[in-house]
Formats: structure tokens, sequence, C-alpha cells
């Protein structure tokens, strides 16, 4: 009697495993299609667009420097020095309505003890000032900018600063840049329905990638965008992230 009902008990017992590891499979199965088909037709691609630019717009400070003992003659030496500046650029063709003249700034220069330590006696004052330029004839600041240390033979302390580039129809052309990027997307996601004997139904979704305007053949990018002002030639380019619906 007890082995006919230990019997039945293990019976049961495997009947309700067997349901159980069914119930498991069909579950499991239909997760595993359900993932499998939540993506179905869908095709994500990459598209991106450059272009060649040429900066249409300059801007260059060149700054110089008078060292004197007295405030007056340091000042003195600036106008005169500002004189020579302009008298110079000028001469190379720049508008004077293209010059900005900026604003002085004094140092002051203390006598060091035997110890290197500042004391309350003026030796002398260091006055430093700039002439921005800006101007479309991006060539020419450029040449200017590696010329102007020639004021140094003048008799003033010159130092050229780097010229910044800039192309004034940025905004415009990112527009542009967009819809080519865009379209190379389509064109690339129309390429791999094609091999899967498909067609693309639409744009489910497309986001933005950051612009890269760089100096012209060069490589660098980064995930922040890059902003070139230091190349008159530059490249910029535009990437588009798309998704397509196939049917």
């Amino acid at each position: 009697m007890n082995e006919q009902k230990m019997s039945k008990t293990i019976t049961w017992v495997a009947v309700i495993i067997s349901i159980g590891l069914i119930i498991s499979a069909t579950s499991a199965s239909y997760l595993f299609f359900k993932g499998r088909t939540a993506e179905t037709g869908v095709i994500s691609v990459v598209g991106s667009a450059k272009q060649e630019i040429k900066s249409d717009f300059a801007v260059w400070r060149c700054q110089y420097s008078a060292q004197m003992h007295t405030l007056p003659e340091a000042f003195a030496k600036l106008k005169d020095d500002q004189k020579t500046v302009k008298e110079y650029l000028i001469s190379k063709d720049i508008d004077e309505k293209d010059l900005s003249v900026l604003a002085v700034e004094t140092q002051i220069i203390y006598v060091r003890d035997n110890h290197g330590m500042p004391t309350s006696e003026i030796e002398s004052y260091r006055l430093w000032q700039a002439i921005e330029i800006k101007s479309n004839d991006v060539d020419k600041i450029d040449a200017i900018s590696k010329e102007a240390t020639e004021l140094i033979d003048k008799g003033v302390l010159m130092v050229s600063q780097q010229p910044q580039f800039y192309y004034t129809k940025i905004a415009d052309l990112k527009i542009e840049m967009v819809a080519l990027a865009t379209k190379d997307a389509m064109e690339r996601a129309q390429k791999i329905a094609e091999n899967s004997n498909a067609k693309i139904a639409g744009m489910i979704n497309s986001n933005m990638g950051v612009f890269q305007i760089r100096a012209l053949y060069s490589d660098e990018i980064s995930d922040y965008g890059i902003n070139d002002t230091t190349s008159i030639h530059k490249e910029i380019m535009s990437v588009m992230n798309c998704r397509f619906k196939a049917k």
C-alpha cells in the first residue's frame, strides 16, 4: 500500500515538473522572439559630409611696450611707438578704419633688495598697448602678421600674436552640411536594404553629431567638436546618426 502511494506521489511530482518546464520554455521562447523582432526591419547608419572652406575674416593683434624710469617718459615712448606701428600698417595697405587702438596697461617695477624681495622704491614703469586689426583680406593679414617684427628694427618692442581666422557664413553652411550628412545616411541605408532585398520605408529618427571645423588635412576629432581659428583653409565635417524603417 505504501509503495502504491509512493508511486503516485512520484508520478504527480514528475507531471508538475514537466508542466513547469514547458511553461518556462514557452516563456523563454516568447521573450527571445520578442527581443529578436523588436528591431526587425530597422537599419541604423551614420552619415557624414565634408567640405573645404576658406576663412573670409581675420582678427589680429600686435602689441608694443615701453619701459622707462618715469611714467610720463613711458607714455611718451608708447605714443611714439603707436604712431610708428600705425604708419607701418597703413604702408602695408591696411585701411585705417580697420585699426582699433586698445587701452594702455601699466605695470610698476619695484627695486629689489639683496634677497630678491621687492622694496617700496620704484625702479621703472612698464606700459604696453595693442592694436587690433579686423579685415576680410585674410591672406594680407596672414602675411603682415609674419612680417610685423620688422618694427623691432625701428626701435619698437613688438610682439605679433597669432591671427584668428573665421568663416562668417558658417551658420548657413551648417544647415547645408546637416542636409548632406542626412542624404549620405539615407544612401547608406538604401544600400544595406538592397543587399537584403528590402526597401526603406522612411526615417524613424535622427541625431545630429557635433561639428568638426578643423585645419585642412587634419585628422583631429573631439567629442565636443572643434572650431579651428588658426588656419585660413579648413575642413568642416558633419555627422548624422539615423534610424530607418525597412520593409
